[in-house]
């Protein structure tokens, strides 16, 4: 009984494996496998297809930091002295007009520092300055009070280096200075007694009217001496003299 159970659930077993399925059917559609035809007229195009962009690499980023905006300092103006300035020396040489005449030098040195509009020193004091003597004569007579003088300012001295100057002197402290009766003015005065002698003897016709005639020319003669009597310009060391610039100076 128990053979005949599992014989019977083999058969069931094998028909459901392959009664279900059917055996293939044959492909009866007809199919046209030729190839489409190819038009050989057309011109071929055989370039090769455009390559891929290529990949750029990222600029690495600047970190470099600007500097702000600073205002610009401004150049520094040259340090110039203007036409026009004026400053004090003192005399470091005297000079008179007995001995010394025009184209000799003599020397003055700067009082105080001269500064340039921004207050920097450009002639310091004690720099020396060199005068050219153009003109130096004496007072001649009475009415010549002054006599004749006139200084130009050619060169100043700066830490050892010479720098031409274009100035004039504006003032100058200078004196009169009578010489005295010299020997050429005795001889005037002597000449004047001669001659005041000599004339009292033809208008008195005697001794006492020569003494009267001498003792007039005489008296005659000192005063042709006096009028005649050269006095000499001075300039002494430490005289004050005023410089006016006539251009521009900078070292």
């Amino acid at each position: 009984m128990r053979n005949k159970l599992l014989m019977t659930l083999t058969l069931l077993g094998a028909a459901a494996c392959g009664g279900g399925s059917e055996a293939p059917k044959a492909d009866t559609t007809q199919r046209d496998l030729a190839m489409a035809p190819v038009d050989s007229s057309a011109a071929l195009n055989d370039q090769p297809a455009a390559a891929a962009p290529a990949a750029t690499t990222p600029a690495p980023a600047n970190h470099t930091t600007k500097p702000a905006n600073r205002p610009q300092t401004p150049a520094p103006v040259p340090s110039q002295l203007a036409s026009g300035t004026e400053f004090a020396t003192a005399a470091v040489d005297s000079i008179t007009s007995r001995k010394n005449k025009a184209g000799e030098t003599m020397r003055v040195r700067v009082a105080e520092g001269v500064k340039d509009p921004q207050g920097r020193v450009v002639i310091p004091a004690g720099a020396v300055i060199s005068l050219r003597i153009d003109t130096l004569a004496p007072a001649e007579n009475d009415r010549d009070k002054t006599g004749k003088l006139k200084l130009t300012p050619t060169a100043v001295e700066i830490a050892g280096a010479s720098y031409p100057l274009s100035a004039r002197v504006d003032s100058v402290a200078y004196s009169i200075v009578g010489r005295g009766v010299t020997a050429g003015d005795a001889a005037k005065v002597g000449a004047g007694a001669a001659a005041g002698a000599v004339a009292g003897r033809v208008i008195g016709g005697n001794t006492k009217g020569a003494v009267i005639g001498g003792v007039v020319g005489a008296a005659a003669g000192t005063a042709v001496a006096s009028q005649t009597n050269d006095r000499d310009v001075v300039i002494k060391s430490g005289n004050y003299i005023r410089i006016e610039l006539t251009g521009a100076f900078k070292i």
